[in-house]
C-alpha cells in the first residue's frame, strides 16, 4: 500500500555517521513545541515508545532526515523554517537543502527483494545480547540475528500502519561490528538479507534507529 515519505537532505554539508544522534538532539529541540515526533517524548518527559517517525541520519556523509506517514507531512510543513544546522556547538548556514515527497509502496510481496545495511544495524538488546554472546556456532547467531531481523521488519509495518495477511520470510548474512553510541561501546552489523517484502530506501529498523542505525536501502 501506499506510504507517505519524506527525505530533507542538507548536501552541500558533510557529517560523520556519529553525528546523528546530535542531529537529533538539535531538531528535536528547536522544533520541541511542534511534535513529539521530533524526539520521540511526550510533553511531560516519557518517552514514546513507538516505531520513529521522523529518523535522523548521515549517509554518505551527508545529513538526512526522514519522515514516514505523520512524520513525512511534518517535515514539509517544517522545511522552510530551518536556516541553519548546529551540530555539536558548530553553526552550518544552509545555502541548499533538498525535501523529495514520495508515496512509496511498502508491503509483502510475491518475490523475494534484496537489502543492504548503508549504516550498521543495532540487532541485540540487553535481554538477547547475553544469549548472543553465549552462543558458539556462527550459523547459530545467523539464525538468531535472522529472527530479530523478522522481528524488526514486522515493528516497522506495524509502526507504519501496515498490516500484512501473510507470513513475512526474512535471512540474510551479517557480520560483527564495534560501534560508538553517545560515547559506549556497541555491538552492531552489517550485511545484507533478502525478505518478501518492499521496504522504502533510507528507512531504519533495529534499536536507535531515529539516530541512524539501521537504515536499509535496496539492492539493484
Amino acid at each position: 500500500m501506499p506510504l507517505p515519505l519524506t527525505l530533507l537532505r542538507f548536501p552541500e554539508i558533510h557529517l560523520e555517521k556519529r553525528d546523528a544522534h546530535k542531529l537529533r538532539g538539535y531538531f528535536g529541540n528547536l522544533f520541541k513545541e511542534h511534535s513529539p515526533l521530533l524526539h520521540n517524548h511526550f510533553e511531560d518527559g516519557s518517552a514514546r515508545y513507538k516505531y520513529p517517525l521522523v529518523q535522523y541520519k548521515v549517509v554518505q556523509e551527508v545529513p538526512m532526515l526522514v519522515g514516514l506517514n505523520d512524520g513525512a507531512q511534518l517535515l514539509t510543513e517544517l522545511f522552510l523554517k530551518i536556516n541553519e544546522l548546529n551540530i555539536g556547538g558548530r553553526i552550518y548556514p544552509l545555502h541548499q537543502k533538498n525535501l523529495d515527497h514520495f508515496q512509496v509502496h511498502a508491503g509483502l510481496s510475491n518475490h523475494l527483494h534484496r537489502y543492504r545495511f548503508e549504516n550498521l544495524w543495532m540487532a541485540l538488546n540487553q535481554d538477547n545480547h547475553k544469549r548472543y554472546r553465549q552462543m558458539e556456532s556462527a550459523q547459530e547467531k545467523q539464525t538468531m540475528l535472522a529472527t530479530i531481523l523478522k522481528n524488526n521488519l514486522l515493528s516497522f509495518f506495524k509502526g507504519v500502519d501496515i498490516w500484512l495477511d501473510a507470513p513475512l520470510t526474512a535471512t540474510g548474512n551479517f557480520e560483527e561490528h564495534v560501534t560508538k553510541y553517545k560515547n559506549k561501546s556497541m555491538l552492531a552489523f552489517s550485511g545484507e538479507f533478502a525478505a518478501n517484502a518492499e521496504l522504502p530506501d533510507f528507512i531504519g529498523i533495529g534499536k536507535h534507529s531515529s539516530a541512524g542505525f539501521g537504515t536499509l536501502v535496496k539492492k539493484m
